[in-house]
């Protein structure tokens, strides 16, 4: 019997709807069946926010101290911030944001030390984290420092998969960060993530360009020729399926799209806008290229409706899945990668042939 995949669950920031969210996804009791949860953060703002969930009372919790202690069938807590103070749904708080921090913290650690399959994290407010000292653009970044890898910022759903070169880079500095091997990068990352995490065999990748009509012949900006299509060319003799680069707005208003297994977007807002207007709801942000499996959902803090039931769980229960079957996919490619012929020498019998048919 294999082992259960336990799955680490970040709080995000305490004033937005990320208990909200995670009591809802996990609310289904059968949810449990498939892995074993571990919420970071408060169970008394835990309690809170599932009080707002119609099936928040059928909710079984366990209390623990690690996650080596965590049971299944049950939403285990790990209570890790200051709930002392009261909550203030809506509202930007240092408080909030130091939550949210020692929630990632306390996760990380445990997935360091192997006590995690994955994690899941809720949202957070850059701004604020930003006034407690966080110094990176957003969890991608900081993962990526945390595990000794450049992460690829993929957002994926069943409709579209787009994945970020500059990840959250403000636009002005896109196309100085812009370079052959970074772009190169990136495609290698996307290509592996597609076979490792998600059992596509030879995935099909889409390029987009940088500029008006992806550079229409180098009138509108030299970057796809000089930048953009060497490292697509560099792609293709490595055995990627690459292609491009396309004119991102004419790509995504033809379905285009649907043609590919991914779109690698140069910038932040030229992959999430389509992605939010084709899949907003249903998308999760993983974090391709690192060792280790964490998403999150596709949206913000929704201040503007946390603590009133309005939130919609489905992108955090469709983290929390893509979660178990990354990691599950995971297991099988290394099982399958294996050599499974492998001749094993023996002083008396001499070679295993034993797999051979007789």
């Amino acid at each position: 019997m294999s082992k259960p995949i336990t799955i680490g669950i970040t709080q995000g920031d305490t004033n937005g709807i990320g208990y909200e969210v995670i009591a809802g996804a996990l609310s289904n009791p059968s949810i449990t069946e498939l892995f074993i949860p571990v919420v970071y953060g408060s169970s008394k703002f835990f309690g809170a926010a599932r009080k707002n969930t119609e099936e928040g009372e059928q909710i079984n919790t366990s209390i623990i101290a690690s996650a080596q202690d965590a049971r299944p069938r049950r939403v285990n807590i790990i209570n890790c911030v200051d709930d002392e103070a009261p909550a203030e749904p809506g509202k930007p708080t240092k408080k909030g944001a130091e939550a949210a921090f020692k929630s990632l913290q306390a996760a990380v650690k445990d997935l360091k030390a192997g006590c995690l399959d994955a994690i899941v994290t809720a949202p957070i407010n850059k701004q604020s984290m930003a006034d407690i000292g966080f110094e990176f653009p957003g969890h991608t970044e900081y993962l990526s420092r945390e595990f000794g890898a450049t992460g690829l910022m993929f957002l994926c759903s069943e409709k579209l998969k787009v994945g970020v070169v500059t990840n959250h880079t403000p636009l002005a500095k896109v196309s100085q960060q812009l370079t052959k091997q970074l772009i190169l990068d990136k495609l290698s990352m996307m290509n592996q993530s597609l076979v490792r995490d998600f059992a596509i065999e030879k995935p099909r990748i889409a390029v987009l360009g940088l500029n008006p009509h992806a550079g229409d012949g180098g009138a509108l900006g030299k970057e796809e020729i000089e930048t953009i299509s060497p490292a697509i060319g560099e792609a293709t003799a490595n055995g990627i399926l690459a292609f491009g680069p396309y004119p991102s707005d004419g790509f995504f208003a033809t379905g285009m799209y649907a043609n590919f297994d991914a779109v690698l977007a140069m910038y932040h807002d030229q992959g999430l806008i389509p992605f939010k207007t084709i899949s907003f709801g249903d998308g999760v942000n993983y974090t391709a290229g690192l060792p280790i499996v964490r998403t999150s959902v596709d949206h913000g803090t929704g201040y503007d409706i946390a603590g009133q039931g309005k939130a919609d769980c489905q992108s955090m229960r469709s983290a929390i899945y893509m979660a178990i079957d990354i990691v599950r996919n995971r297991q099988m490619h290394a099982e399958i990668t294996a050599n499974p012929l492998k001749i094993r020498t023996f002083e008396s019998k001499g070679p295993d042939r034993s797999y051979l048919p007789e």
